[in-house]
């Protein structure tokens, strides 16, 4: 039965696009209703396959950004590249009831699961905060007590993802705080910058606590942030990262 579920999983599954949702200028939730979905764990991720009409299909991964459903409902948030050969057509021309493909859900590591009590933190850079928003919902759905804090890097203000959401969670007690990197809000306080030892001390859990810290973003992020929480003394067992960009998943 094991060996039935797995490949399951790895079978292509017909979805259809039933709503479309802008997060910033360069970037869209696309919500998919997916067919014979198994479900999936916050953290998950899954394949995305978009086939022309002349034949030609290119594959992509993505993080799923909703919590677990039993509608077999998912949504998947995509910026758009520049130079991409898929994200600008996910992004700009993609509309509801149009047919893709998704194999998944992948991957049983960077996950969060409804049983876990301990303090999370989470540390997001650009779009890989699609994930963590996940492991968010996924809390506030199963009405999860465990305290999560995140901390969010950011270009500037016009680039923050699900920014409503965000602000509701946060006047509902999650701790929440945004880095920006090159431009701030009018009335902030701190310069832009990176995030730092001494933020990282401030704004996440001590390591004392014994948190789990999920991070992920662009490779050379994940990297520097994980680094910063070795040398505060958190346990690299509980660090866990997902990394995209030239050596990791693309989102």
């Amino acid at each position: 039965m094991a060996g039935a579920a797995v490949l399951g999983r790895l079978n292509w599954k017909v979805c259809t696009v039933v709503g479309l949702r802008e997060e910033t200028a360069t970037a869209r939730t696309i919500a998919l209703q997916v067919q014979q979905w198994p479900g999936h764990v916050a953290g998950q991720r899954v394949d995305l396959r978009v086939t022309a009409a002349d034949g030609y299909s290119a594959v992509r991964e993505y993080s799923i950004a909703s919590a677990p459903r039993a509608n077999g409902r998912i949504e998947l948030s995509v910026e758009r590249l520049p130079d991409g050969e898929v994200s600008p057509y996910l992004t700009q021309n993609l509309a509801i009831g149009d047919v893709l493909e998704v194999r998944g859900p992948i991957g049983g590591w960077f996950v969060w699961r409804e049983g876990q009590v301990e303090p999370i933190q989470l540390i997001a850079g650009g779009s890989g905060i699609a994930p963590l928003m996940a492991m968010i919902r996924s809390r506030a759905a199963v009405g999860s007590a465990a305290p999560f804090r995140l901390l969010y890097s950011v270009r500037g203000p016009d680039t923050v993802w699900y920014r409503d959401e965000l602000r509701a969670l946060a006047a509902d007690g999650i701790g929440i705080t945004f880095v920006y990197t090159r431009t701030t809000p009018a009335d902030w306080s701190r310069p832009p910058g990176r995030i730092g030892a001494t933020l990282l001390a401030e704004a996440g859990w001590a390591s004392t606590l014994s948190p789990t810290c999920y991070v992920c973003g662009p490779t050379s992020f994940v990297e520097h942030v994980a680094e910063l929480l070795v040398i505060a003394g958190h346990d690299p067992g509980r660090i866990r990262t997902e990394r995209f960009g030239p050596t990791g998943a693309q989102r």
